[in-house]
């Protein structure tokens, strides 16, 4: 006869199970990771509310006794909104065609069976193994041949030209594991390639979607090199290159710069809070396999 479960609680309770020792070292493990990961931003955002005079008084681990905004206030009247306008805008147009043509092309290379597609896919993978800093100079002839230099669509081509590559082989080996069961049901009720794209690829990678979209906005966010290369005006400047006018000729407003850094990963951590999950679907997407 099989032992019964306590009588005494009301039917249809769970009863909880005691954490395990293993379970206990893995939460304080990643309690301890996520304080020291997250001490750079309290740090930034603690130092930002010092006055310039005082900021290496006191502990670095407290925040300020009298909290000044002062530094929010004189980044924002010193351009830094514009800044920011402009890498969202070379972020969201970067983002939206390295999405869009990288999806398209991982579909087609995946439900298409030729050497022709497979040429394609090495051709893309070729473009792993250039480093940014070796094409600049080229990058730069052809943005000044097409009229685009000093703009802030100079930005745009180079960012999806070295975004494209890892974007089509992340996508491509998320696509490839959607079951062709799925592909043939869709065929036999009439669908084409635009309604399986639409009602059978897009739902399916969407953690994988989320994935490359949160990897190269923080790439084109983060860029340095080609705002310094390709940009020239005051006015078209993105956030890494405005950060150098915290930058006296004999010393640093680190509490204004801090308050700077901190503005400009403000929009990176709010973006991961939102998409997380699908963030850490699709990285461990297919290690279960």
């Amino acid at each position: 006869m099989r032992p019964t479960r306590d009588q005494g609680g009301p039917p249809g309770a769970r009863t909880r199970r005691k954490p395990t020792p293993r379970a206990v070292v893995a939460a304080l493990l990643g309690l301890l990771w996520f304080a020291v990961a997250s001490y750079p931003v309290y740090y930034m955002l603690v130092s930002s509310l010092r006055q310039q005079g005082d900021h290496l008084e006191g502990s670095p681990w407290l925040p300020p006794l009298q909290p000044v905004f002062e530094n929010y206030l004189s980044v924002v009247r010193g351009g830094l909104g514009l800044y920011l306008l402009n890498s969202l805008f070379v972020v969201v147009l970067s983002v939206a065609l390295i999405v869009f043509v990288s999806f398209l092309a991982a579909y087609a290379i995946t439900r298409t069976r030729s050497r022709t597609v497979r040429l394609v896919f090495k051709t893309f993978l070729l473009g792993l193994a250039i480093p940014l800093q070796a094409a600049i100079i080229p990058v730069y002839l052809l943005i000044v041949q097409l009229g685009l230099y000093d703009t802030l669509y100079a930005l745009v081509p180079p960012q999806v030209a070295f975004g494209i590559p890892l974007t089509v082989l992340i996508l491509v080996t998320f696509i490839r594991d959607i079951p062709d069961e799925l592909y043939d049901s869709m065929k036999l009720d009439g669908a084409g390639h635009r309604r399986i794209l639409r009602d059978l690829v897009f739902p399916l990678s969407r953690p994988a979607l989320v994935t490359v979209v949160i990897y190269n906005a923080l790439q084109a966010w983060n860029n340095f090199l080609f705002p310094l290369i390709l940009t020239q005006s005051s006015n078209v400047q993105t956030v890494p290159l405005a950060l150098q006018q915290f930058q006296g000729q004999y010393g640093v407003n680190v509490p204004g710069l801090m308050a700077a850094v901190f503005l400009s990963t403000l929009p990176l951590i709010l973006l991961y809070i939102v998409a997380r999950r699908q963030l850490l679907g699709g990285l461990t997407a297919g290690f279960g396999k």
